[in-house]
């Protein structure tokens, strides 16, 4: 069976790891296609995309349109001849594009498709308190994560795993399941299924507002939250002590149910434990970062820093 020629779409690390699997597998990859440069740091410099530096360090040659309409980069799109084209964590192709191989357009997505459509499958699920998830081959349409679907493979969510050990398994596991969706695609005897036309759970775009967390919320969600946000963007709080406001970023934690009557949101300290009041039971906080600190576990903080007896979250 001849290979098809395949261009890559992608930016992130994640998409790092499925483009290194087609490469190691001597698949054709003839071109990749990912962000601009865009400065990032203190000094602003411009920084390449994680696909780009790989692209680069395996001499594939690269595309990096601002417009995906624009007729330059249509141009070049078609002078690399892809029959195949793959997107793995990418923007929104114009249909331009994703029409353009004879073979072909197919995306992989995080999640068990229609379930967590959108940016951020992977961290919804933990932050949902799902036990399982996986990856899902589907061709390009003209919405977003709705074409018929290829394949699927499912994995098991365990109850202490963050977005970063999810991420790594869903990699492997979709690096996998790409080198199939390609062979089946190449042999021309696939068939595909639509989407269940229903309301699925979405995966929405994280911010400063919904990474926040919700101290009124049941203890198991707070925790979901912080492992689902761990280690990237990470869940956070303020809090009170002495007067002062200052900001914590959350990375690990663990719960204890216990009744009691503190207030939501108090802070309980020992001298080696760091705990919060929630409505059933405390939520103790095990790696942590303050503004102006490094990321640090409990204990080594209260060495240096001490809580107020009134100290309190901002809810």
């Amino acid at each position: 069976m001849k290979q098809p020629k395949i261009v890559f779409f992608g930016t992130p690390d994640f998409a790092v790891g499925i483009l290194d699997t087609l490469v190691q597998n001597d698949y054709n990859v003839v071109g990749v296609v990912t962000a601009v440069d865009k400065p990032a740091g203190r000094g602003k410099k411009l920084r390449a995309s994680a696909v780009k530096e790989y692209a680069l360090a395996q001499d594939i040659p690269i595309l990096q349109p601002p417009n995906l309409k624009k007729e330059s980069f249509l141009e070049e799109l078609a002078l690399l001849k892809a029959d195949l084209q793959i997107i793995v964590a990418f923007r929104m192709l114009p249909k331009l594009v994703w029409d353009m191989p004879k073979m072909g357009t197919f995306n992989l997505h995080a999640s068990l498709l229609p379930a967590y459509r959108g940016a951020a499958p992977i961290h919804w699920a933990i932050i949902n308190g799902e036990t399982e998830t996986g990856v899902t081959t589907f061709f390009i349409d003209d919405k977003i994560d709705t074409g018929e679907i290829l394949l699927q493979a499912k994995v098991n969510i365990a109850g202490d795993d963050t977005v970063g050990v999810l991420h790594d398994k869903l990699m492997e596991l979709g690096s996998e399941l790409v080198l199939q969706t390609v062979d089946l695609i190449a042999s021309g005897s696939y068939k595909t299924q639509k989407q269940p036309n229903i309301a699925p759970k979405l995966a929405p775009k994280l911010y400063r507002d919904n990474t926040k967390i919700d101290w009124n919320a049941p203890l198991i969600s707070i925790y979901n939250k912080i492992r689902g946000l761990n280690p990237f963007p990470v869940a956070w709080s303020s809090f009170v002590s002495d007067e002062k406001e200052y900001k914590m970023k959350i990375y690990k934690s663990h719960i204890e149910y216990i009744a009691h009557s503190d207030t939501i949101g108090t802070i309980i300290t020992t001298k080696k434990t760091l705990k919060v009041v929630t409505k059933d039971g405390y939520l103790f906080i095990d790696e942590l970062q303050l503004s102006g600190k490094k990321r640090m576990d409990a204990n080594s903080l209260l060495n240096g820093f001490t809580f107020s007896k009134e100290a309190e979250i901002i809810l």
